[in-house]
């Protein structure tokens, strides 16, 4: 579903911004010489990491080694990118990858099962950027192509580095960006580290299910070492973690009513839940580096990943104004019912349990020789594999069977943060009035009722990438035009989507769970199944809900039938990808007007063939036919780039860059697969509007999308101060065109079709021009612009004064502005998922003697959040604005016997900030309302 906004820009609006831009561009340029910082140093200073205020040369360590070396990457670069980078051996500085990824300017996160996952880059979602590992494209184990940042232990990284402009030798660049995962490299480190690390975790809100917990831990080790003359060198690492979270859960149905004094917003439902998780991890790395002269470097990396996930998720649903309960007691406010009775509420009492299980493997071999003095071949080998399985299980109780039992009368009234108390009369823990059933009759196979007691969904994925590249690289002596690179890519991608699901009913008589069969429509809890504690929702109102093992009565109370209606057969598909890249550049590295340039000036060429293969579902007259179905298409393109950076004063200078990028569109949109209907109630010769009442109509996916494309400009103005530090602006342009419309339709004619139906419908069919029916299926009907501004301001205190040497700084800013149309409605600009116009995040530390503390605040506007929808599939609804506040406090010993022990606590989410959507542009209708409570660490780690 796409959101759309009627508010925008106009062209004036746009030049403003864009004028804006270049005078905010200028007058940095003009004052930077004149700050409080102008003592200056040359501009080839090295990065020592250490402090140079004379005071000793303490090294620095922590955070400020982080920052250092994150400022040193993003200095050397000619591309514009911001990193984050590891305090010490196994230490990145926050909880998560994608924790540290969020405080980099214009890097957003949205949290999901209270954790940071989805990340946005420059107001696009994780459809359009790419994850590297050490410089190599990496599967997925989600649905689609975003990585899910769970799977990469974060202590396995030296840096994180997100490039935001692009080069000809940066394979699979993304649109918004491109994050670029890199592990240690022993020979790096110059001596031997042994490295091990230890935290406990503890939710702050209690245990919401009683077979769930709210502690965790995370360990792990690495070890660092040279051999042979420090020409071989190994690292070696492992981690387990074990991490909680407790969630309470309100979702709405949505409000019926159209907003009036007469007709007010009336809630329509609502689904409560508790839901408690339990993610654990494993995962082990491993890096052998030999480098036996100069003329000679091979890499060898090894990472391996597996995580299980286990839900426990108990609620109640309760079908209200969207279903047939009677209304009373309706309090009326600016046309919004905050209080109503309903009456006759059948609900649905849900005991859920969903596991997943994921495993992740990435293998690289990098070999780097000297043909001769100046030229080098280079060869690259990689592996990246995942696959994954869920088990998602949902069973139920009702008072009876279709609300053939006591009815319930529910009085719902609004809280000031937008969700409803709930307060039921019925005692929703008595054993004798639920039963296993499907209470309000919604089972249904596609042609009979089914008794649907519970439901079973079995999605198993596996992802899979291939890849070889080699390039050749030389020097041009006595030019700025200093280099060359020529290489070529071959990739092969294959995404493996797999379903299975199931209707669960009660044991007994009949065949495939149908009520014309015999099955029975309801049975008893087994008694063995009840947990003996029936939990509250007591943040709703609701005082208990029965409470039972949802794998006994699985196991033990339910038999399954398969779920074969056509939507659910077309769910199985694969989709391959062969891409073949030619690139070449000339690199820029020399003095211009007595200017330091360096640059690179280049391209690729991009061959791809995309194929899928699935099958075609239909329904007729109560027969379900499938056919197998393939399409397989190719495409070229073409995409430059020219980067240059310009050192106009001492530490100060302009990057620019300039791109064409592409990003393919999601694995799902590529499905060649298509849910058919034949409507045979449309098959009238009165049938006036076929467009409205299609006889035949197809829903699917698009083999033949084209990727995105975009046309990027990037301006970066950066100062680095000489005690450490920098302040930088930086300006974003692009023109996206080829935007994927997931919701496109066309008239398409089905003629093919015809045999399906008797002569009579035939002939019906044909004389009155009803062979012409609707597909719905993505296509690249979308084009627009992004236009945005990010600053960055690392300051460590002791630039402005030795006085405060240890405290700092580390601030950031983005405004993005926004406006894609598609051709069927050229008007309207839609909302893009993941956008937030405004986002910011600051650091405060102070570090030195050993003692460490932080504060991290990030903030965000509202943006459109994908979240699961019916049946698990991604939907998306407005969030609300959230700033969330991290923690942490640390000392480590630098001398005695306690040298390289440190210890440390952390808080996350110390606001306590709830997930909260809304719709149709009004905060008052909240859909979803999720707490998280805080997370509390205390950890230990010893280097020696």
């Amino acid at each position: 579903m796409i959101f759309r906004t009627t508010t925008g820009h106009s062209a004036r609006t746009r030049f403003a911004l864009s004028a804006s831009l270049l005078a905010l561009g200028g007058a940095i340029g003009v004052m930077l010489p004149a700050t409080a910082f102008a003592q200056e140093t040359p501009a080839t200073a090295p990065d020592t990491g250490q402090d140079d205020s004379g005071d000793g040369g303490i090294v620095v360590t922590g955070i400020r080694a982080s920052l250092a070396s994150s400022a040193a990457i993003k200095r050397r670069s000619t591309l514009i990118v911001d990193s984050v980078s590891a305090e010490d051996v196994g230490k990145l500085p926050d909880v998560s990858i994608a924790d540290s990824l969020a405080r980099l300017p214009g890097v957003t996160a949205q949290r999901l099962e209270g954790r940071d996952q989805r990340l946005s880059i420059r107001g696009l979602g994780p459809d359009f950027s790419t994850t590297l590992l050490n410089g190599r494209e990496q599967v997925t184990v989600g649905d689609n192509r975003g990585v899910e940042y769970d799977q990469y232990p974060s202590e396995f990284f030296k840096n994180v580095n997100v490039y935001k402009s692009a080069d000809a030798s940066l394979i699979a660049a993304g649109i918004s960006g491109t994050v670029d995962l890199r592990m240690l490299r022993p020979l790096e480190r110059g001596e031997r580290v042994i490295a091990l690390s230890a935290r406990g975790q503890m939710n702050g809100i209690d245990n919401l299910n009683p077979d769930s917990s709210r502690y965790g831990y995370r360990a792990s080790a690495t070890y660092v070492d040279q051999f042979a003359g420090d020409t071989l060198g190994i690292a070696l690492g492992i981690s387990a973690a074990q991490t909680p979270s407790q969630d309470e859960r309100y979702n709405t149905w949505g409000y019926s009513g159209s907003g009036t004094a007469d007709d007010p917003y009336v809630l329509g439902g609502a689904k409560p839940y508790v839901q408690s998780n339990m993610l654990k991890r494993y995962g082990a790395v491993a890096t052998i580096e030999w480098q036996p002269s100069d003329s000679f470097h091979s890499t060898f990396d090894a990472l391996y990943s597996h995580f299980e996930e286990a839900q426990h998720l108990r609620g109640i649903e309760f079908p209200l104004g969207f279903s047939d309960p009677t209304k009373s007691n309706i309090v009326v406010d600016n046309g919004f019912a905050t209080a109503t009775t309903f009456d006759n509420v059948y609900a649905i009492q849900r005991n859920d349990y969903n596991k997943r299980k994921a495993e992740n493997f990435s293998l690289g071999w990098n070999n780097d020789l000297a043909l001769t003095d100046t030229i080098r071949l280079n060869v690259d080998a990689s592996w990246s594999h995942a696959k994954r399985t869920d088990f998602l299980l949902e069973t139920q109780t009702g008072s009876g069977f279709m609300k053939s039992g006591p009815g319930d009368t529910v009085t719902v009234t609004q809280k000031g943060n937008g969700t409803y108390t709930i307060v039921p009369t019925l005692d929703y823990t008595d054993t004798g009035i639920f039963t296993l059933t499907d209470p309000q009759g919604w089972g249904n196979n596609g042609t009979q009722q089914v008794v649907q007691a519970g439901f079973l969904n079995r999605p198993s994925f596996k992802d899979d990438l291939k890849s070889l590249r080699a390039s050749l690289n030389g020097e041009f002596a006595g030019s700025v035009v200093s280099g060359w690179e020529v290489g070529a890519n071959f990739s092969r991608r294959k995404k493996t989507s797999a379903y299975a699901s199931y209707f669960l009913c009660p044991t007994g008589a009949g065949e495939n769970c149908t009520v014309a069969s015999g099955t029975p429509t309801s049975a008893p809890v087994p008694s063995e199944a009840l947990l003996g504690e029936n939990i509250p929702l007591d943040y709703l109102g609701i005082p208990k809900m029965l409470t039972w093992d949802p794998l006994y009565i699985y196991n033990n109370a339910f038999d399954r039938a398969f779920d074969n209606r056509p939507s659910s057969l077309v769910r199985d598909n694969t989709v391959t990808e062969k891409v073949w890249t030619g690139y070449g550049k000339l690199t820029i590295d020399g003095v211009v007007g007595g200017k330091n340039l360096k640059g690179a000036i280049g391209g690729q060429v991009i061959h791809s063939e995309q194929r899928s293969d699935g099958q075609i579902a239909s329904v007729l007259d109560g027969v379900v036919t499938i056919a197998p179905a393939d399409q397989t298409v190719s495409y070229t393109n073409f995409l430059p780039s020219a980067t240059m950076s310009l050192e106009l004063i001492p530490n100060g200078f302009i990057k620019l860059g300039a791109s064409q990028t592409m990003v393919r569109p999601r694995l799902d949109q590529e499905r060649v697969t298509q849910d058919v209907a034949i409507n045979i109630a449309n098959i009238q010769e009165n049938n006036h509007d076929p467009a409205l009442n299609p006889v035949f109509s197809s829903t699917g996916g698009n083999v033949a999308l084209r990727p995105y494309q975009s046309t990027n400009i990037d301006v970066s103005l950066e100062k680095y101060f000489p005690a450490g530090g920098y302040v930088a602006l930086t300006g974003y342009f692009k023109h996206l065109t080829d935007f994927v419309d997931p919701n496109n339709k066309y008239a398409y004619d089905f003629s093919s079709l015809l045999g399906a139906l008797t002569p009579a419908q035939q002939a019906i069919v044909t004389r009155n021009g009803l062979t012409t029916g609707v597909v719905s299926a993505p296509a690249n009907t979308g084009r627009g612009e992004i236009l945005g501004m990010e600053a960055t301001l690392d300051l460590p205190f002791r630039a402005l004064t030795s006085a405060l040497d240890g405290f700092g700084v580390f601030a950031t800013g983005n405004y993005t502005y926004s406006s894609i149309k598609f051709a069927n409605n050229p008007i309207e600009a839609i909302t893009l998922p993941g956008l937030s116009k405004w986002t910011g995040s600051g650091t405060v530390y102070f570090e030195k003697w050993g003692f460490e503390a932080r504060a991290n605040y990030r903030y965000r506007s509202s943006f459109l959040a994908e979240v699961a929808g019916l049946s698990a599939n991604p939907t998306y609804r407005t969030a609300r604005a959230e700033g969330i506040l991290d923690a942490q406090i640390g000392y480590e010993f630098q001398s005695g016997p306690l040298k390289g022990l440190s210890v440390l606590a952390q808080g996350k989410n110390l606001t306590d900030r709830p997930f909260i959507t809304y719709q149709n542009g009004d905060s008052r209708q909240v859909i979803d309302y999720q707490r998280y409570g805080r997370d509390y660490y205390i950890g230990v780690s010893y280097k020696f």
